[in-house]
């Protein structure tokens, strides 16, 4: 009888277990309940405050130094340093020489005349020739086609005759010499123009001879 009872208990257990197994566990005690999506930062953020815009304050008034006979990297410096840093120079020789190196330029003239007070926010052009040259008694102005007519050229750098005409202006230059090839033209100088200073300018070709600058024209 005791084994007959064993065997109905041990019957029992496993009917159980397999209930178990077939129901599977149970989603109200297994299944986490599903939780609010969070708020995202755009939603719960104070929107950032926005900085006061500050108001442009006006450019100090200077009087502007004088920097005639200072070397150009020099004179930029000492402008610099009071205030001015809108600064330009140019060829005073009226060559249209880029000033590279700055240092191996000196000041001949200022736009702006010394002792002058102006806003520092005035641009300042410097006139400027080589260390190793003189200072011209006046700026050389750079030529120009007014009108309509060829302006005379003769003299001048085949680069400022060249920024005289019209950019499409088909330009010719030979060496008036020795048939070298003409390559920085701002080392060059015209001897002979053709068209004719006053002659008519309707797109014609121009031709120019030249020779360097510490040459004579033949």
């Amino acid at each position: 009888m005791g084994d007959n009872l064993n065997t109905r208990t041990l019957t029992a257990a496993l009917a159980c277990l397999a209930a178990v197994t077939l129901v599977g566990c149970d989603p109200a005690t297994t299944d986490p309940k599903p939780t609010a999506p969070a708020a995202s930062e755009s939603s719960t953020a104070a929107p950032a405050a926005t900085p006061p815009e500050k108001e442009d304050e006006p450019a100090e008034s200077k009087a502007v130094p004088n920097f005639v006979g200072m070397g150009l990297q020099s004179a930029q410096d000492k402008a610099q340093a009071e205030g001015f840093y809108l600064l330009t120079s140019h060829d005073s020789a009226g060559r249209d020489r880029l000033q590279a190196l700055d240092r191996n330029w000196k000041v001949c003239s200022q736009n702006v005349k010394a002792g002058k007070t102006v806003s520092t926010d005035t641009k300042l052009d410097f006139g400027a020739v080589k260390l190793e040259e003189t200072c011209p008694a006046n700026d050389a102005k750079a030529p120009e086609a007014a009108g309509g007519k060829m302006p005379n050229l003769v003299g001048k750098s085949v680069k400022a005759a060249r920024g005289a005409l019209d950019s499409g202006t088909s330009i010719t230059t030979t060496d008036a010499a020795e048939g070298r090839m003409v390559l920085l033209e701002s080392n060059w100088q015209v001897c002979t123009q053709s068209p004719t200073p006053g002659a008519a300018l309707n797109g014609q070709p121009v031709e120019f001879t030249a020779v360097k600058y510490e040459e004579s024209c033949p």
